[in-house]
């Protein structure tokens, strides 16, 4: 999402409810290491209290990869979150825009089939996640 209209365009979509809901957040956030040795910069730290939760925002406004790449972000992000100790207690992959196929699959939990990741991530609409962190309830 670095650099992109879009990107910065979600941001500040969500970025107000986090106010709202009473989070502190930074932006653009190196949280460690990919699977594959990478640097790991998630989009957004959110801080409420002593919880912290990871954000990783995709657009998709017209068909292409990016839903592709969901499963490696669930899979980096529970990485994160199991290896922070404690200092991560959740991460929330925010799906926006309207050119997803597989939306429905993702946020429906498709995925539990194949891989176990509700302990660690939750994967949301753009409006169920500004609906939750308005009420601070992330």
């Amino acid at each position: 999402m670095r650099g992109t209209t879009t990107g910065r365009m979600l941001e500040a979509m969500i970025l107000p409810s986090l106010d709202l809901g009473g989070y502190s957040y930074e932006k653009q956030v190196s949280i460690g290491e990919r699977p594959n040795g990478s640097r790991h910069i998630v989009d957004v730290v959110a801080k409420k209290g002593q919880r912290a939760v990871l954000l990783s925002l995709k657009w998709q406004q017209v068909s292409g990869t990016a839903e592709q790449k969901v499963p490696y972000e669930v899979i980096c992000l529970m990485k994160a979150v199991a290896e922070s100790y404690g200092k991560y207690a959740r991460a929330y992959i925010v799906l926006g825009g309207s050119g997803w196929t597989l939306r429905d699959w993702y946020v429906g939990g498709g995925m539990k089939k194949y891989l176990a990741y509700e302990h660690y991530v939750s994967i949301l609409t753009l409006e169920d996640f500004i609906a939750q962190a308005n009420r601070g309830e992330l």
